[in-house]
């Protein structure tokens, strides 16, 4: 038969061996856990980062977006290396598709709108892009010239073009939709107005103010 103090010394040491493992169960499970969400929020920044998200549907997302924006808005189409601009209303999307199918869903979606029509800006350098430098560039603006048809284009620097996408999304929404064109300057801007009040109108409606 044992000692008293001996049972009482087993005991305690069965019970600080039991804590030990518990312990051991605890922080291998917090340690887990911590990794998960570690490895969840550095997939989620790289997604956001300065409004950068790589969108499944990006699709759905002009379907969204479109009916919200107006005239000074701006969705953009635009080649491969276009940069990532910070201004906090400029919003990227990459669409992993050509820009041409991008372009024409852009575009279908616009003129079935009952608001907006878009004004389209296209770099002044596109013109003088040669196929010995940019394989394909001639072939691309065939293309979007057939895309296009007889809407009206208007040519600027690309540098001037970026300026002002970077002043406006200061305070308007732009929606940059990124695809996987590699010729440069190739990049579709469109500068949304109302399609319900033309030009023509709002100089009418500020002749007649000015002469009251």
């Amino acid at each position: 038969m044992g000692h008293p103090g001996e049972k009482a010394g087993s005991f305690r040491c069965a019970r600080m061996t039991t804590l030990f493992h518990l312990y051991e169960f605890i922080m291998k499970k917090i340690t887990l856990l911590f990794a998960s969400f570690a490895i969840l929020l550095t997939v989620s920044t790289s997604h956001t980062l300065h409004g950068q998200t790589t969108d499944p549907d990006w699709h759905m997302k002009l379907r969204q977006e479109l009916p919200l924006l107006g005239h000074r808005n701006w969705i953009m189409i635009v080649d491969s290396a276009y940069p990532l601009q910070v201004s906090p209303g400029v919003e990227t999307v990459e669409t992993g598709e050509d820009l041409p199918r991008v372009l024409r869903e852009v575009l279908t979606g616009l003129d079935r709108s009952v608001h907006v029509t878009p004004n389209v800006f296209l770099d002044a350098e596109l013109p003088y892009v040669t196929d010995q430098a940019a394989p394909g560039a001639s072939a691309y603006r065939q293309h979007l010239k057939e895309i296009l048809l007889d809407r009206p284009v208007k040519y600027v620097p690309h540098e001037t073009l970026i300026k002002q996408v970077n002043d406006t999304g200061q305070t308007f929404h732009i929606l940059v939709l990124k695809t996987t064109m590699a010729i440069p300057y190739t990049s579709v801007f469109l500068q949304l107005d109302c399609k319900y009040w033309p030009a023509e109108a709002e100089q009418q409606l500020r002749r007649t103010m000015g002469a009251k």
